[in-house]
């Protein structure tokens, strides 16, 4: 009769990150008391097993500030993405405009084989567009620099609440064991 006072029931859970992110989520979910039993590869990254204790106290609180913390860490990589979105549509349009100006000064060239005044403009048209697909790259980095700088305080600032929400139920965790 002794061995069924070490019976204990379990809750299990699986989370799908990219394989990156693997350590970031172990860390976190161990904050809720969440043991890490196992990985397994799948499409696009890594799907983590979890167990815990079913009869952990402060449950409902720690479910609560388990939700708190996934939508927080959501809500930092939203951020994370959209510091580099815009800038990355700008480059794709400006790029393909460019790169049109360029196939315009060959076509110009290609059009008109005899005439010295379209070879002269497809030339010039082309080295135009040369020049604006060099640029598109530098106008990319400033874009992204400019919007972090705007969003990197937004972005700590839900990181120290994720860390505060983490603290929150590593203690309660504590002080279960």
């Amino acid at each position: 009769m002794e061995s069924d006072k070490n019976f204990a029931v379990y809750d299990y859970m699986c989370r799908s990150v990219k394989a990156h992110k693997q350590t970031e989520a172990v860390d976190l979910y161990e904050a809720f008391g969440w043991e890490a039993t196992g990985t397994a590869s799948s499409l696009g990254g890594v799907t983590l097993s979890f167990r815990r204790d079913r009869k952990i106290k402060h449950k409902t609180e720690l479910n609560r500030l388990e939700r708190k913390a996934e939508n927080l860490k959501a809500s930092i990589e939203k951020i994370t993405a959209s510091m580099s979105f815009g800038a990355m549509i700008f480059a794709y349009i400006f790029g393909c405009l460019a790169a049109l100006v360029f196939g315009g000064g060959m076509c110009l060239c290609m059009l008109n084989p005899g005439s010295i005044p379209a070879l002269a403009g497809g030339i010039l048209l082309g080295l135009a567009g040369i020049a604006l697909m060099s640029a598109t790259y530098p106008i990319y980095k400033k874009l992204v620099a400019a919007r972090t700088e705007r969003l990197m305080p937004e972005r700590d600032a839900a990181e120290e609440k994720l860390a505060v929400v983490c603290g929150q139920a590593h203690g309660l965790v504590s002080e279960s064991v």
